[in-house]
């Protein structure tokens, strides 16, 4: 008996292979393929087809984002409770039966707008609910059994999966609006939750066992969630990345409104022009994650501690192309505008992977059965930044137009304060995220025998070369 319960225990806590992290990537293409249907389509649909103001469904995303504030709770829950997929695939529940009630509140709208608004706004918040708490579980998850060598690797694949979840569910969904219809909605947004609810289900079936062989679960008293948060805030490291997440992720958002208006408003680009733009930013993201996640953690022993060398040079390659947006918006059509913003994007996907790496090894740092407060903790942080970057982006380029009454200047100004943070999101990764010891309050960790058990070559393997890209 005794035997048994050693080997289901090593099976449990076992460092997750190439396939297991691939599973746990199509929770995220999951996610991915019910979120865009929520933020593009239904956001389209409001503003065109129903003439709505374009201020609704831009609260309505920012309702989405106030709630995930929570996240710190319900990473503690799956803390406090021994295992994640349950807050997983309850999560990804939420976020379907959110998402169609969304759809239906849309077409209500239609015929009643006060209803309709009502509903949308109680459908938007189910939704940040279910992003918030099957991301969290994900993400601790992952931090929890993924090999170091094989962090940066497994953030680009789970990451890259997610933007294959956008555009396969895009074009997908898109095919199928057409004649566009509100029952149509209905039903495309309710078959989109439906698959990515089912393949959620199949994919974390089986990952995490039927038992976690975690000493801090089994023996240790379950801790109140404030006393839990309090302690985690207490570490200076876990503390850091916060700040770290929220100014890089405030620099990293803050551009998304404003680059194509800039581009159609300075550089006199057609919306299909600017369009292709936001295309090619993309196509540089999906670049600086493969290249980060093959060569990040590629090295034997070494893929976690330069980790934070990738996101230090991601960060200062995105600040180097957003003061060239700003000199560009000076020198006019002149300005080799797309290579500017390929460079960009390369620059947020280099950083991106890199900090989600990062955050896995960190999450996984300090007191005992802590991870998914910390990766809820920094998920709050990102989630306000994300709701106030585009805010801050777009209401600073009207201020500029006000003071300098020119509006190249004044989009040149925001780019270069988006640069600055940058600069300083640099300087934070190399503080935080260096791998350097920093004194630790509350509980040591302590390694269960099974972990102990492990044999260390396990921890070190090399980043599997060739390795399938979702």
């Amino acid at each position: 008996m005794n035997g048994s319960r050693t080997m289901n225990a090593l099976r449990d806590s076992a460092p997750l292979s190439w396939l297991g992290i691939a599973r746990l990537g199509l929770v995220q293409a999951s996610l991915g393929a019910i979120v865009v249907i929520t933020t593009s389509t239904l956001n389209r649909v409001m503003v065109v087809e129903l003439a709505l103001a374009a201020s609704v469904p831009g609260l309505l995303v920012g309702l989405h984002y106030a709630v995930q504030l929570l996240r710190p709770r319900w990473g503690h829950g799956s803390d406090v409770g021994g295992r994640r997929t349950p807050w997983i695939v309850g999560g990804m529940a939420a976020l379907a039966a959110g998402a169609v009630l969304a759809a239906l509140a849309t077409a209500l709208a239609a015929t009643n707008l006060l209803a309709g608004i009502a509903l949308s706004t109680l459908a938007f918040g189910v939704i940040g609910v279910g992003v918030g708490a099957s991301g969290t579980s994900l993400l601790a998850l992952l931090a929890e059994r993924v090999a170091p060598a094989r962090q940066a690797s497994a953030a680009a694949i789970v990451w890259i999966m997610m933007i294959a979840g956008f555009i396969v569910t895009a074009g997908t969904a898109g095919h199928f609006l057409d004649p566009f219809s509100m029952t149509r909605l209905v039903a495309v947004t309710a078959s989109v939750a439906g698959a990515a609810f089912l393949v959620t289900c199949l994919a974390v079936w089986g990952v995490e066992g039927a038992r976690r062989a975690r000493a801090a679960v089994e023996g240790a008293p379950k801790v109140p969630f404030r006393q839990a948060l309090a302690e985690v805030w207490a570490e200076p490291t876990a503390r850091r990345f916060t700040i770290f997440v929220f100014v890089s992720m405030l620099a990293y958002s803050a551009q998304d409104l404003i680059l194509e208006p800039f581009a159609g408003l300075v550089f006199e680009m057609t919306p299909g022009e600017t369009t292709q733009l936001s295309g090619i930013q993309n196509a540089g993201v999906l670049a600086g994650m493969i290249l980060t996640g093959l060569l990040g953690g590629g090295f034997r022993g070494s893929g976690p501690s330069r980790l934070h060398l990738w996101a230090i040079g991601g960060c200062l390659i995105s600040a180097a192309a957003l003061v060239g947006l700003a000199f560009g918006g000076a020198v006019g059509a002149a300005w080799p505008l797309h290579a500017n913003v390929v460079a960009l994007g390369f620059g947020n996907g280099v950083f991106a992977v890199a900090a989600i790496g990062s955050m896995m090894r960190l999450a996984s740092q300090g007191a005992a059965n802590r991870e998914g407060t910390r990766v809820g903790l920094w998920g709050a942080a990102q989630g306000i930044a994300f709701g106030l970057g585009g805010l801050v982006g777009t209401v600073a380029v009207d201020l500029g137009r006000l003071v300098v009454d020119s509006t190249s200047a004044a989009y040149s100004s925001v780019f270069l304060g988006e640069a600055a943070l940058f600069l300083v999101s640099a300087v934070l990764a190399a503080r935080v995220m260096s791998g350097r010891p920093s004194l630790v309050r509350g509980p040591a960790r302590v390694a269960t025998p099974a972990i102990a058990a492990q044999p260390s070559r396990a921890l070190g393997e090399p980043i599997m070369q060739g390795r399938p890209s979702p």
